[in-house]
C-alpha cells in the first residue's frame, strides 16, 4: 500500500530500530515498495523513515537490472572507495543539498527471506544506497 511521505525533520533525525524477519517488518517492505513506485518519476531511492516507519528498511530502483526495484534490510557499508562530491535531492526534503559518496560500496544486508547477503554496488545505484542508508541512520544531509 502506497504510504504517505515524512517530512518531519526531528523523525527523520532518529536512527532506525534493526528491521526483524515478522510479518509487520515485510508488510513495511511492501509499502515502502510501493511508495516508491507510485513516486518513480521523480524518486529513485527510499528508507522505512519515509514512510513514517522507524526500521532499516530501504528499497531502491536498480537502472543496472532493468529498474527493478530491490529491497534491504539492515544495510550497512561495509567498504568503500573512489570519494566525490555530489548533490542530492530527497522527497522528505526540499531543495538539494551537497554531499560526499563514493563511486564503490559494498554492503551487506538481509534479503526478503532474511538470508544475509553481500554485495558491491557501483555509480549511480552505489549513491542512491548511501542516501537511503544515511536515512535509516538518522543522518540528514
Amino acid at each position: 500500500m502506497q504510504r504517505e511521505i515524512m517530512t518531519s525533520i526531528p523523525f527523520l533525525s532518529q536512527p532506525s530500530a534493526e528491521a526483524l524477519n515478522t510479518p509487520e517488518d515485510l508488510a513495511v517492505a511492501q509499502d515502502l515498495k510501493d511508495t516508491l513506485d507510485a513516486h518513480r518519476n521523480g524518486c529513485v531511492g527510499m528508507a522505512a523513515n519515509m514512510i513514517g516507519v522507524s526500521k532499516s528498511i530501504i528499497a531502491f530502483v536498480d537502472e543496472d537490472f532493468g529498474g527493478r526495484i530491490f529491497v534491504m534490510f539492515n544495510p550497512t557499508i561495509t567498504a568503500k572507495d573512489g570519494a566525490y562530491d555530489a548533490s542530492e535531492g530527497c522527497l522528505s526534503l526540499k531543495g538539494e543539498r551537497r554531499t560526499v559518496r563514493f563511486q564503490r560500496i559494498e554492503v551487506s544486508y538481509a534479503d526478503r527471506k532474511f538470508r544475509e547477503r553481500h554485495a558491491t554496488f557501483t555509480g549511480f545505484t552505489a549513491q542512491i544506497i548511501q542516501h537511503e542508508i544515511d536515512h535509516c541512520e538518522g543522518i540528514i544531509i
